[in-house]
Formats: structure tokens, sequence, C-alpha cells
């Protein structure tokens, strides 16, 4: 596996991290750093010294600029694989001519089968030899990835094949493991939770009717020796779905119905925590069918109930239905939050109309917990304490203004402390791909407490402290619920909350607007007041 551990060092030494934050799957081409690949055309181009090959041939393998000015890159994996299978281990081993600027790996128990970059300097030429095996393909194509800087990076097979010498090229870069028949005509709804179970994005929704419908499908022949799945949705590259002990993403039984270049392919796959699919070698999915019309991707497939390299059909399952990016054998991350049934279900059980969601609760209560604490908790703290602190009435000998001022503050900070712990118990840890919504709440988390701890220190109203203490006080509130601000609307477009769009963030921009518009007229209100007095 030392492939699977340098595969985006790649990324991962340029930023400058320790290379042994990086688990992705041996022969994977994707960095997985929370970033997506360019799709234009790579600056750089790839080159071989030969088109023809024999056993055992030494053929040179070039990478660089593709333009006259050099275009610097800090990062590589090269690795040579099956034309007709690209899915397939890489082949062959490479030697290295220069061994500063670049190492071997070892994928598939195969020592040198992929070439990789060995510092993180700027380079705008590489070159090494790649030597076929003892039983070659008829074709071989090479797989490249370059980075360029930790963000930016590109993934593509360049349009090139090395041949056999005497073989027939293949026409296609994917073999399918099975003929697959063409579909007609959509998926039909009828017989859910009566001869078939369903789970179904929108609630209900009809895929032959309804081209925004994702549709999941299964039943079992009347032996209950084979299951039949039936999957439809609206997605340009792949459709997916999964099988799950439980409501997190890893050690998952999947399967994917891939558009590769209008033609949709079925393969199954094992997901291992939370990295791409790993794609597998799978003869036992038989009866398939698939087709694309107007965007959306139908697949049905038969599959035996029990299998020694698949989960058992007998058992219950979480059930995850998602779909995103597919382009030249790489499986991109879901674009949404995938959909997950709600309960446990047998898949050989009774049929059943199930029902799923893409936002887990926990983090549901999170948002509605902080939108609590600082839309509303500590906006009506700040207008009590600006404008109303001078109440002649009292409250538990304290003046009813500063009382209510403090019960609304310490109800915030109780309230923000409790929806900070609900992502890191649902994530099992810090989340990567948020963005920077974490790191801003984390620093208003933090401010809040600050500000908790310098109101209970606060020095008497003739302590020549009390200004010092009234201007902190005042920006570390102000700096605080700028920051939760901000939080909030980066927060509304979370994959994991999934709030409509684009109705959210016009209501949360309006509940702003409407607070900041009622804090002005209160102080236009004082003003007028003060100036009669005087």
């Amino acid at each position: 596996m030392l492939c699977a551990y340098f595969l985006l060092a790649l990324a991962d030494s340029v930023r400058g991290y320790s290379s042994g934050k990086v688990q992705v799957a041996c022969g994977n081409m994707i960095p997985q750093h929370g970033y997506e690949p360019r799709q234009d055309a790579p600056p750089y181009r790839f080159s071989v010294d030969t088109s023809i090959f024999s056993q055992g041939d030494h053929i040179t393998v070039s990478l660089q600029s593709a333009s006259s000015s050099p275009i610097f890159f800090r990062g590589f994996l090269i690795e040579a694989r099956d034309a007709a299978n690209l899915n397939a281990p890489a082949v062959g081993f490479f030697i290295l001519t220069d061994s500063h600027d670049a190492q071997l790996l070892t994928c598939d128990h195969t020592q040198g089968s992929a070439l990789s970059h060995k510092e993180s300097s700027r380079k705008t030429y590489f070159q090494a030899v790649w030597v076929s095996p003892q039983n070659p393909p008829p074709a071989v194509q090479f797989l490249v990835t370059v980075v360029q800087e930790y963000k930016t990076y590109w993934v593509w097979t360049p349009d090139l094949v090395v041949s056999l010498r005497g073989a027939t090229p293949p026409v296609s870069t994917v073999a399918p493991a099975e003929t697959t028949t063409a579909l007609s005509s959509p998926f039909s709804s009828v017989g859910c939770g009566h001869s078939k179970s369903c789970l179904r994005d929108p609630v209900d929704c009809h895929p032959e009717s309804d081209p925004h419908c994702f549709f999941l499908s299964f039943t079992t022949d009347e032996s209950g020796h084979s299951g039949m799945f039936e999957l439809s949705g609206p997605a340009e590259g792949y459709l997916s779905f999964a099988l799950s002990l439980d409501k997190w993403m890893g050690n998952d039984d999947a399967y994917l119905c891939m558009n590769n270049g209008g033609r949709v392919t079925i393969s199954a796959a094992h997901i291992s925590g939370r990295t791409h699919p790993e794609l597998e070698a799978e003869d036992n999915l038989w009866g398939q069918a698939s087709g694309m019309a107007e965007g959306v991707i139908q697949c049905r497939f038969h599959r035996n109930t029990i299998l020694s390299n698949r989960f058992d059909l007998n058992q219950s399952y979480y059930i995850f239905l998602a779909h995103g990016r597919y382009h030249q054998g790489s499986i991109y991350r879901h674009e949404r939050q995938p959909l997950i049934s709600t309960s446990l279900k047998v898949i050989t059980g009774f049929p059943e109309d199930l029902s799923g969601s893409r936002s887990p609760l926990l983090i549901k209560i999170h948002g509605v917990l902080m939108l609590t604490a600082w839309m509303w908790s500590v906006s009506t703290a700040v207008f009590i304490a600006r404008h109303y602190k001078q109440l002649d009435a009292t409250l538990l000998g304290r003046r009813l203004g500063f009382q209510l001022h403090r019960t609304m503050m310490a109800l915030a900070v109780v309230l923000t402390g409790v929806a900070f712990i609900l992502p890191f118990i649902y994530r099992r840890g810090w989340s990567e791909s948020a963005g920077s919504h974490p790191y801003i709440g984390c620093t208003v988390f933090l401010l809040s407490i600050i500000q908790t701890v310098m109101a209970v220190l606060r020095p008497s109203p003739q302590s020549s402290r009390r200004i010092l203490f009234s201007w902190m006080h005042f920006a570390v509130g102000t700096t605080s619920q700028i920051l939760a601000v901000v939080c909030v609307f980066l927060g509304y477009n979370q994959q994991l909350l999934l709030l409509p769009s684009p109705r959210s963030p016009a209501v949360l921009a309006g509940w702003l607007l409407w607070i900041l518009l009622a804090d002005l007229l209160l102080l236009i209100h004082s003003y007028r007041i003060r100036s009669k007095d005087q």
C-alpha cells in the first residue's frame, strides 16, 4: 500500500503537511484533500518515445510544460494500465533516471508500478523509463495526475495509447464486464410498498413522470435466492446506492451506474472510510440493463442473495443514495449529501415504501440552536443593553434591563455550547470539507466564552478600570456578533444542512436587515428624546 500512502503526498507535501495524513485507495488518481480537479485542458504534455512495444521493452516517458514559457508543477503520479480496462491494476514497472525528483511506489504488490514526485520543489520537466510486463495487454494507456499548487491540479488520460506489436488495439478504453441491454422506457413506481421496496427523493415522486426523481427499487424472486435492483435519477456522471451497517460512510457495499460518454456501465464497489469507491471486477451481477435519456441515468441488475465478497441481502442495512461527477475513469465526491434511509431495512424482507433524509438530525439541531442563539437571543440582549438599560423597574434587586440582558446572553452561551459539540459528535472529529465555516464557528465560541468570563469578572461602576472593561466588552461582543452572522451565511449552504436555496439566504438577509433597521430606528428615537429633554 505504499502507493496509497504517497498518492497525494502529491498535494499534501505541496502544502507542507505530513504525508502521513493522506489516505487514498491504491490506484485512485484523485488527490483526497478537499478540492476538485480542474476540468480544462492541462498546461502540461505527457509523451512517450514509441507507440509500439514488445514484451520487456523499455519506453521513455516524459512530463513537461506544454507552452513555450515554462509552467511549473510540484507533484505528479503516473501509472500504466490496460487500455481495455482502466479500472484494472497497473501493469509493468518504472525505472528512475533521476532519483532526486521521483520515487517508485508499490501498487497491487508490484514494485515500481507507479511513479510519484519525491520533493515538492517546482519542476518543469521529468523523465523516466517504463518497462512492459512479461504478459502485456494488447494496448497500454498511461494515467497522469499533476499538481501545480495545493488547490490546482489535473487528472487526465493522455490521448495516446502504446500498442503491443502485432496486436489490435481495443476500440474502447473501458471494457464492460457483461453485455448490457439498453432500456427504452423509464422505471415505474407502481407496486412500491406492495410488490417491491422503494426509496425515493422527493418523497412519493414518480420516475416515469418526474425527471427530477431519484428512485431505487428492489425485490427478490420467489425462491429468495436473488434480488433485482432498479436505480434512476438526474445525474451527468454517476448514480449509486450503497448498503451500510450504520449511517456513517465506510465499510459499505456500493453499486454504481456510470455515464461513460453516453453509455451507462454498471459496477460494484467497496467503500472503505470516507474515500472514493474502490471499483471491483464483478462477475456476479447479471441481467444488466441501462440507459440515459434527457439527463436521467437508469440501470437495472440482478445479484445473488448470498455472495462471498458482497453483503448478504438477508441482513438489514441502511441504504444510501448518491450521485456525482464521473470523468475518464475517475469518480468524484457526491454533489449533494446522500439520501439515507430513516431505518434499517432487510433487502429480502417485506416490501416497504421507505423514507429517507439528506440532512442528519444532529446537524439540523445544530443549525436551529445557532440561529436561536445569535439571530434572536444575542440580538435581543444587545437591544436591551443599548436602548433599555436605564429602565427604572427592578427584578431581584437589579435593574430589569440588566437582568434581561444577562439572562439572554447566558442563554445564548448555553445554546452555542450545546450546538458547538453536535457536529463533532456527528462527524466524529473535524470536518475537512466544510470550508471556513467550522473555523469561524470555533472563533465565535471562543469569543463567547471570553465575553462570559469578562462579564463575571467585571469591575464595579466606580472602579477606574470600568471604562477599560466597557470598551473590551463592546469590542469582543461586536466582533463575535459579526463573525456569527458570517458563519450563519456560510452554514446555510452546507451539504449536511440542506436548507432550501435560494430562499434560505434571502430569509437570513431579511432578518439581518430587520435587526439593523430596528436598531437604527431605536437610536433615532433615543436621540430625539434626549434632544427634547435638553
